[in-house]
């Protein structure tokens, strides 16, 4: 399988939103971003960022109790997932690869937050992880698995 892999500084949680509207623009449908990192690390803002780079207009809230959010009115839907309360045989039981795989839904671009918990994972994907520290620096560790390509990424600046 290929990797790819590329570390980007992220000054502040406007950066992470920047980053994540650069992510909006520039994915194709059918992507799957995994999104790791401790709480506060900025996964939600940087979603947040994906719908606004997508036209979303909706507020994007974390689904944490809700597990699931679509939000269907940007150029490409958008599944927002949080996992965050289940353990890997309750996710399993979601069937997250008809998300994947579009089957029974328009294809789009699927954000899954404490992605670790998953079971089993798509060929393709976009891996995220964000870590931030005590002085406020944040930066997030982004590995393309399979045939995904950070190409669009190498041009982002904070």
């Amino acid at each position: 399988m290929v990797e790819e892999s590329l570390t980007v500084a992220l000054h502040d949680a406007a950066a992470t939103h920047k980053l994540g509207v650069v992510l909006g623009q520039s994915l194709a449908a059918g992507s799957v971003i995994l999104l790791a990192g401790d709480l506060g690390a900025g996964k939600t803002t940087l979603v947040q960022g994906i719908g606004e780079g997508l036209g979303i207009t909706e507020a994007i809230a974390s689904p944490t109790f809700t597990l699931i959010n679509e939000y269907t009115e940007g150029q490409l839907p958008l599944y927002h997932l949080d996992l965050y309360r289940l353990q890997p045989p309750d996710v399993s039981a979601l069937y997250l690869e008809q998300y994947w795989d579009g089957i029974e839904v328009e294809p789009g671009i699927m954000a899954i937050e404490w992605a670790e918990r998953m079971p089993d994972l798509p060929e393709t994907y976009l891996s995220i992880q964000l870590h931030y520290s005590a002085d406020g620096g944040r930066q997030a560790q982004l590995t393309a698995v399979g045939e995904f390509e950070l190409s669009a990424l190498s041009l982002y600046k904070d």
